[in-house]
């Protein structure tokens, strides 16, 4: 059921609630303050979302070292051409890692300190 609420990018406590505001392209990060449901506060501080950065960075590295070792193998590009496109073909995706590095922050969160 939480692998469910993840992928919905519903409230940790409740897993009835959604997160953001809208669909991905039209509101990228806009987040309702509180769980309309439940009324859980999802951003508890300044810079609370600080820590999603590295759920973001980590979500990042698999598919953007996959992209560099496919065309550094299908063309005879240089290294740091090879880099930049991979960095470039990787940019589409940047918006919704970002959003499921937060949803992912809020649930490790409420793991660990369910109590607010």
């Amino acid at each position: 059921m939480q692998l469910a609420a993840i992928a919905r990018e519903l409230c940790p406590r409740c897993h009835k609630g959604k997160i953001f505001r809208g669909p991905l392209w039209r509101s990228y990060l806009a987040m309702y303050e509180r769980c309309p449901e439940c009324n859980l506060k999802y951003e508890r501080e300044q810079g609370y979302f600080l820590g999603a950065m590295y759920f973001s960075y980590l979500l990042s590295i698999p598919p953007v070292l996959l992209l560099v070792l496919l065309l550094w193998w299908l063309t005879a590009w240089r290294f740091d051409v090879v880099l930049v496109a991979a960095f470039v073909a990787y940019l589409p995706l940047v918006p919704a890692v970002t959003r499921f590095a937060r949803v992912l922050w809020l649930y490790l969160d409420r793991h660990f300190d369910p109590d607010q």
